[in-house]
């Protein structure tokens, strides 16, 4: 992906080198606490030291409270650099699509943040994922999860991880369009058909990702290999591929998200027409 380091963007917010939310409650653990968490950390593979915004020391066994070194948020700053730029390129896009709608475009907020986070929508952990919060309009993200995509998930690429901003702005777009809010308003009302209504704004959200990503393609932002990225990132994270990587057996009646073939389809027509209104996941419901 093609792309220019413009600093930061002002609708970026960095928390990183922020202590732990949960953390900052000063939560007691104890000597018996100590020995539960390492317990835990080590039946999950999970560092819930790290996750509390506390590190064991080696000279007396118990936890301190630790910040990311400024080295390493150092290191981070050109990644840093290409979220901003994406973040500012999908809003501008959306700017433009918003045009003579009668709707105002107001920017999102992106949250950078470490382990844990303080939302509007309450306190998040970094294994939860990049999500979009409509109470504070904020998009959070912590850039491990990208690890996480490359790794765990098999989808590498700058432009994997374009998708993924992408598509949780794109919940800020069905945030000021009253689209959310008439999904959550559908599922109190039809509390059978809440799942079905759930995939069909996350899969909206894929599609709003293909139309930035055909903008980006007529602007020539967007290099060999790249649509296949964001295709792969897409399918990467389908309800049926998530089921498969825990072995639980894919039950489509659970499904929140979409399957890996839905949510590639709807990204793929949402780059094939460039329209938002291409994006009625409800209709086709």
């Amino acid at each position: 992906m093609k792309w220019e380091d413009r600093g930061r963007s002002p609708n970026l917010e960095d928390r990183r080198a922020r202590r732990s939310p949960v953390a900052r409650a000063g939560i007691p653990l104890g000597i018996g606490g100590v020995l539960l968490l390492f317990a835990l950390s080590a039946l999950t593979g999970t560092d819930l030291f790290a996750l509390l915004g506390l590190s064991p020391t080696a000279s007396t066994g118990t936890p301190q409270t630790a910040a990311p070194a400024e080295q390493s948020l150092a290191a981070e700053e050109e990644h840093v650099r290409f979220v901003s730029y994406v973040l500012d390129d999908v809003q501008v896009t959306w700017q433009g699509a918003f045009e003579g709608s009668g709707v105002d475009y107001r920017d999102a907020t992106l949250v950078l943040y470490r382990d844990a986070v303080q939302s509007g929508c309450g306190v998040a952990p970094a294994a939860a994922g990049p999500f979009y919060c409509p109470a504070d309009t904020s998009v959070y993200l912590d850039l491990s999860f990208y690890d996480t995509l490359r790794e765990r998930y098999g989808a590498p690429g700058d432009f994997a991880e374009a998708y993924v901003i992408a598509h949780e702005i794109g919940h800020h777009v069905q945030h000021l369009l009253g689209t959310m809010d008439a999904m959550r308003s559908a599922q109190q009302a039809r509390p059978a058909d809440a799942n079905a209504l759930s995939v069909a704004l996350e899969l909206q959200a894929d599609c709003y990702a293909g139309v930035w990503a055909a903008s980006a393609e007529a602007r020539s932002i967007l290099e060999h290999g790249d649509l296949e990225e964001g295709l792969n990132a897409a399918a990467a994270v389908g309800d049926d591929r998530l089921a498969g990587r825990t072995g639980r057996i894919p039950n489509q009646e659970t499904f929140t998200h979409g399957s890996s073939a839905q949510r590639t389809q709807w990204f793929r027509t949402g780059f094939d027409t460039g329209d938002p209104n291409a994006c009625d996941t409800f209709a086709a419901r």
